[in-house]
């Protein structure tokens, strides 16, 4: 019992490697060490044309690290279409070769296992794993192929699933939690990321990270593992926030939120949420473990509605990019930190400007300007009711002419049609925001006006920041308009999240050096 306690807690960080010679291999395996493996997950059935024991004898006499071998037929989601025979005795083969461990299939269980009691000098540990291909199936179901796995006497099991939604990684979670035993267990694929991650907090043996160069889906890389997520001091009592989005992966948030929090040495894990269905989303991730969310595209208007309340700045926006779990019952708050964010940028870039004699403005330096808003949005909700709240005059193009028009009303503001927007004359000295995802990779050619009005603009704010400097601020730059990039208004919105996340100061500082050094 206390050895499966000590090999329970010690999570260790594998890497599957896929190399389509031997030497290749092992050339992959001393690149694992290098980036921060703990082991390498072999898998023979790349390999071409392989030969076990001229094969097996030159991976495991230059291994660089524990080695676990794999040879996972057709059957089971591998490449090996061979013999079984030949296949299980490979295995055997690495063992008696002094393989690490080895991983087979749940239906050849016994045939190995029995085979593996007749030599009594094996040092490798068994792991019995089962694919589960398809529907991810009720938790029960689930349950009963773990108590299956762990009675054929391995030393440890695995089970992977194929999550079609983030709703169904609770299930690993679960299983990871009550298991007797070292169990691996995660999702492949996107909507699979997190059970990668949070591994560690609810007890799994090991968590997967492909190398730099060789990414994998719903893999994170070695070098997140170690220096974003810093995996290795994630324990049970860690706090997970993450971002509900779709998509997320363009999502900067882990390389922010995460050293910030270890460096107010808080608690906590923040994390890319895929998400499909909110209402499904909300009713699955009800646990006190998920204390709160960044919310981004397309939801930030959509979520108000499973949120049990708002903020007063939120609820007269309609828009929410920040949830909180309230500790005391449950209930979900929502705020909105991305208005503030975004004027405040916007101000300060034209205070830098300077004004005529050194005067300090009475009123925001945005009072009476023609604000042109492209994208109404949960992001142009914000910036709206902030350039509104500022004084200045808005005129709202959006691709939905609707809820354009609905924005306009709210704000006291203009409604053009969208088709309209990219020979749009403004005023000479208007501000021009984006707020929709032109122009953010991987699409990063497009602009929403016309490249000969920018210089009628005297500031271009985009609230795209990937990339940092987008097509459209360089050209607003070239006509010689100041440029806010969505950079810095996405640090200010993240450090109000902070705020909210850890009830204490963000470290500013050390989050725009982040962003400097990272974005």
């Amino acid at each position: 019992m206390d050895d499966v306690r000590v090999l329970k807690k010690e999570t260790m960080i594998c890497t599957p490697l896929m190399g389509r010679s031997v030497e290749q291999m092992v050339r992959d395996m001393h690149k694992a060490k290098v980036e921060g493996a703990d082991l390498v997950e072999i898998r023979l059935d790349y390999i071409n044309n392989f030969h076990p024991q001229q094969d097996l004898e030159i991976i495991l006499r230059n291994k660089s690290l524990p080695v676990m071998i794999v040879y996972r037929p057709k059957w089971e989601g591998g490449q090996y279409e061979g013999d079984e025979h030949s296949r299980l005795e490979a295995l055997h083969l690495a063992e008696k070769l002094g393989a690490d461990y080895i991983d087979f299939e749940l239906k050849v269980a016994s045939d190995f296992l029995g085979k593996q009691k007749m030599d009594q000098h094996s040092s490798s540990r068994t792991i019995v794993s089962c694919y589960v291909d398809g529907v991810t199936p009720p938790i029960e179901d689930l349950i009963c192929r773990v108590a299956l796995l762990q009675s054929t006497g391995a030393d440890m099991i695995k089970l992977v699933i194929n999550a079609t939604n983030i709703t169904e990684i609770t299930k690993i979670f679960l299983l990871l939690s009550h298991c007797q035993m070292p169990l691996i267990a995660y999702s492949i694929g996107d909507r699979g990321f997190m059970s990668q991650i949070l591994c560690r907090k609810f007890g799994g043996f090991l968590v997967y990270g492909s190398m730099e160069g060789s990414p994998v889906a719903g893999l994170p890389t070695l070098e997140s593992l170690r220096e974003a997520y810093k995996v290795q001091y994630i324990n049970t009592d860690t706090k997970v926030f993450g971002l509900i989005s779709k998509p997320v992966g363009h999502s900067k948030g882990p390389i922010l939120h995460n050293p910030a929090f270890r460096h107010v040495n808080y608690n906590g894990i923040y994390v890319p949420m895929l998400v499909d269905d909110l209402k499904e989303f909300f009713t699955i991730y009800s646990s006190p473990d998920f204390v709160g969310f960044s919310v981004g595209i397309p939801y930030k208007e959509a979520v108000t509605g499973f949120c049990d309340e708002l903020h007063p700045l939120a609820q007269s926006i309609g828009a929410v990019n920040t949830i909180m779990r309230r500790p005391s019952d449950g209930k979900l708050i929502g705020y909105n930190t991305d208005c503030e964010a975004s004027i405040t940028a916007i101000e300060d870039a034209l205070r830098e400007m300077g004004l005529p004699n050194g005067e300090a403005p009475l009123n925001s330096l945005l009072t009476g300007k023609q604000f042109v808003l492209v994208g109404a949005g949960g992001a142009g909700r914000a910036l709206a009711f902030g350039a509104r709240s500022r004084g200045a005059r808005l005129v709202i193009f959006d691709i939905d002419f609707d809820r354009a028009k609905s924005l306009a009303h709210a704000v006291s503001g203009e409604v053009k049609l969208y088709e309209d927007v990219a020979n749009f004359q403004p005023e000479k000295g208007a501000i021009l925001a984006n707020a929709t995802p032109l122009g953010m990779h991987p699409n990063t050619d497009r602009i929403p006006v016309a490249e000969e009005t920018l210089s009628d603009y005297q500031l271009v704010f985009d609230s795209v920041y990937t990339p940092r400097k987008t097509r459209l601020l360089k050209e607003a730059e070239a006509a010689g308009a100041i440029i806010v990039g969505g950079v810095e208004m996405f640090l200010r919105q993240a450090i109000g999240q902070f705020n909210l996340f850890t009830g204490g100061e963000a470290p500013e500082e050390f989050m725009r050096e982040i962003i400097l050094s990272k974005f």
